[in-house]
């Protein structure tokens, strides 16, 4: 057994890691396409959501650090994590920390409001999708305001992205460890 084996443990399996790196991508292109290539930009919305219902899925029944029953605390115990985190004297978590899985756990809920609101702005403006049936008769009255919907959340779940890579690179500061690279290849230092 070499060095790196010894010091490393597995912490992200590769279907945590893929799904990560799919939803980023697909959240990169629908963010960029808005609304110039109206079928690249809903392909991309399709995927996050199949994406989505994969991690959801996983969160319940895959592995320790991919279950939610691991990462998921209350708000407060997150809230004073955070607050440990900027006094520079937070602990470290072998998977998610509070404030982690937080952030997952709101970047799903935006994302999942982001894509049943477009699905339903692509229903109401272009009659096409799951949900066009729904809009046959409705003419314009709905399409402003699922469209600010969908445009507030999409914002609002680039925000939370802005937040989570900063939480990310701080607390790879604070701990000396690359949390990027582990996303990668699924390995965290043990100690």
């Amino acid at each position: 057994m070499d060095i790196e084996t010894k010091q490393n443990t597995k912490v992200w399996d590769p279907l945590v890691r893929v799904l990560h790196w799919i939803l980023v991508a697909a959240f990169v292109i629908a963010f960029a396409t808005e609304d110039d290539l109206m079928t690249l930009h809903v392909w991309s919305g399709y995927l996050i959501a199949a994406v989505i219902a994969v991690r959801l899925l996983w969160g319940i029944i895959g592995t320790q650090h991919a279950r939610f029953t691991d990462f998921v605390t209350s708000p407060r115990v997150a809230f004073s994590y955070v607050k440990d985190i900027l006094q520079l004297k937070a602990r470290r978590y072998i998977g998610h920390n509070p404030a982690g899985g937080l952030m997952i756990v709101a970047l799903l809920i935006s994302l999942i409001i982001t894509t049943i609101t477009g699905i339903a702005v692509y229903g109401a403006e272009e009659h096409a999708g799951p949900m066009a049936s729904l809009f046959v008769n409705s003419g314009d009255r709905w399409e402003d305001a699922l469209e600010e919907l969908h445009e507030f959340f999409a914002n609002f779940s680039l925000l939370l992205v802005v937040i989570h890579v900063a939480g990310v690179l701080l607390e790879s500061l604070i701990h000396k460890e690359n949390l990027v690279r582990s996303m990668i290849n699924g390995l965290k230092r043990v100690n």
